[in-house]
């Protein structure tokens, strides 16, 4: 009862608050001050907007903001009820409510406590469940001792899955590069059978695995890509499902219809949002990637993150400090996009997983009363590691019209011995941030000897152009679930602002309906055509030249 204007009706967004009108003040007094003005003005500026958090610098001072803006922030979330929506949010109070379900991924790396109790059962007993059964299977394929139908041991595992069944185990199997074993992992996704094709040209059927990851095991993209691939098997082995196949799925059934034995079925729950289920049985090929200590400590790491977050004050706490920036620049500032620029070539998946993560949960234009939106609500986001963007986009961050807060991510410490490149990694990351901040003025160009045309208009950069720095020690288990933790916070704090509801997906459902007509429409020319004509032109186009 007590939180039942957070997620319900008559709950408000942002600006409905009295710091709202603070906040929009604010801005119209910063509208004409440099940052660069802030650290001249402030010598203790830097120090007094970083905060460290087990290894991590979270370098917040390359913004336009004020101390007074920060302490605005806080007034918003203790004007609004954010505390209380957070500890209902961990709590297991069922804020998707368009679903009626509690959220729940932060529940699978709650290592604190013993029993957790939702809907009458205890989730924590079941999550370890889970785990060890994931502990056990990982070990007994990694070491061997799982065979394939020959007798020999498994070399390649193949991940089917796509959406949050492939974003965030890729990402973490990408990342997590340093702490890989003997396994060839590979990931298919796309519907297109090339990506399928590719992947079983590199495999052996008597020493692969596939592990078929889809919530209700009828995604169509996966079930299509699962089915060719138990075909492949069956080709080469006969039926051999049992010793192929294993899946992770809520829909036991379906897997077992499908010919995977239920001994072989890993579980999660409907309170475990796709696109936030790596820390659940989804994680499988991670714990098999990687092995299922580095794995947990994968959960560990976001646990600790979850921590700081739940006790941390508003003006030290990284994930609300991010969402509120966020906040600040789209709403404000009216800066409708967000890079993600991670400095280390492993973390290169890492902004493809958070389009879907940020995008797919805030991407929202009714509220949570069912109405219509008057602000904007989540922004674009998009990126590349560094230093590949800075020969490619970082063009338009510096001197386009458009101004694209970033943020840079950064290891200290490299798991390489080519320390000499380290160096030129780190210089770049912190001299990209410096030149999107204090820019180049006219007067600080040399003339060119060339007095025909004068080229420096053509050199000078504004700056003026925020950005917020992480730096962690090095990339680790740990770390990457810290990392990962903070995103999912913020992005929980913003759709709250915004007054969406995050952990719904509704906008993905009509595609999927209208690809069903299509199909059917394709296959069978009396099928009743709800098509338009530009669509049925072009399907007309395909079925010619196919």
């Amino acid at each position: 009862e007590r939180h039942k204007n957070h997620f319900a009706l008559n709950s408000k967004a942002y600006d409905k608050y009295p710091a709202h009108s603070a906040l929009e003040e604010e801005r119209r007094e910063l509208d004409s001050v440099h940052i660069r003005e802030m650290f001249r003005n402030d010598p203790e500026r830097a120090e007094k907007m970083t905060i460290e958090d087990e290894g991590l610098l979270f370098d917040f001072s390359k913004n336009r903001i004020t101390d007074k803006t920060v302490e605005l922030f806080g007034r918003l979330a203790t004007e609004s009820g954010l505390a209380d929506a957070r500890e209902e949010y961990f709590s297991g109070g069922k804020i998707n409510k368009t679903e009626n379900r509690a959220v729940l991924h932060t529940a699978l790396r709650n290592f604190r406590i013993d029993q957790q109790i939702l809907d009458g059962e205890d989730i924590q007993h079941d999550i370890r469940e889970v785990r060890s059964r994931m502990k056990t299977f990982s070990d007994s394929v990694i070491g061997g001792e799982w065979k394939g139908a020959t007798g020999k041991a498994i070399k390649s595992i193949i991940n089917i899955g796509i959406g949050g069944s492939d974003l965030g185990p890729v990402m973490v199997v990408e990342s997590l590069a340093a702490q890989r074993n003997h396994l060839e992992i590979h990931f298919v996704s796309n519907v297109d059978g090339w990506h399928l094709h590719s992947v079983l040209g590199k495999c052996d059927p008597e020493t692969t695995l596939v592990v078929v990851v889809s919530k209700t095991f009828t995604t169509q993209e996966t079930m299509a890509n699962a089915m060719n691939a138990k075909t492949w098997l069956t080709n080469a082995l006969g039926e051999v499902t049992a010793n192929h196949f294993v899946a992770v799925s809520t829909n036991i059934q379906r897997a077992t219809d499908f010919g995977i034995e239920e001994k072989n079925i890993f579980g999660f729950w409907d309170w475990v949002g796709g696109r936030y289920s790596l820390w659940s049985s989804v994680g499988l090929t991670i714990s098999l990637a990687c092995g299922y200590g580095n794995f947990e400590e994968l959960l560990k790491g976001a646990e600790s993150s979850d921590v700081h977050f739940a006790e941390s004050s508003w003006e030290k706490n990284i994930p609300f400090l991010m969402a509120a920036l966020g906040l600040w620049y789209n709403n404000y500032w009216d800066y409708s996009s967000h890079a993600i620029l991670p400095y280390d070539q492993r973390l290169h998946r890492f902004p493809a997983y958070l389009q879907q993560a940020d995008m797919e949960s805030n991407g929202k234009s009714v509220d949570r009363n069912g109405e219509r939106v008057s602000h904007n609500t989540g922004p674009i986001i998009w990126g590349e590691c560094g230093t590949n963007g800075q020969h490619a986009f970082y063009q338009l961050i510096h001197q386009g019209t458009r101004i694209i807060p970033c943020d840079f991510i950064l290891f200290a410490k490299p798991d390489h011995a080519f320390l000499d490149q380290h160096k030129k990694l780190v210089a770049n990351c912190i001299a990209q941030s410096r030149a999107l901040v204090m820019g180049r003025s006219r007067e600080e160009i040399p003339k060119n000897s060339n007095a025909a045309f004068d080229v420096r208009p053509f050199k000078v950069f504004e700056g003026n152009r925020p950005s917020n720095t992480m730096i962690f020690d090095r990339l680790t288990p740990y770390n990457l679930g810290k990392l990962i933790s903070y995103y999912e916070q913020k992005i929980f704090v913003q759709g709250f602002f915004w007054n969406v509801f995050s952990y719904d997906q509704w906008g993905v459902e009509l595609g999927k309906i209208l690809a069903t007509n299509i199909l059917e429409r394709s296959e069978n020319e009396s099928h009743p055509s709800p098509l338009d004509s530009s669509s049925e032109q072009l399907l007309k186009f395909v079925s010619v030249k196919s």
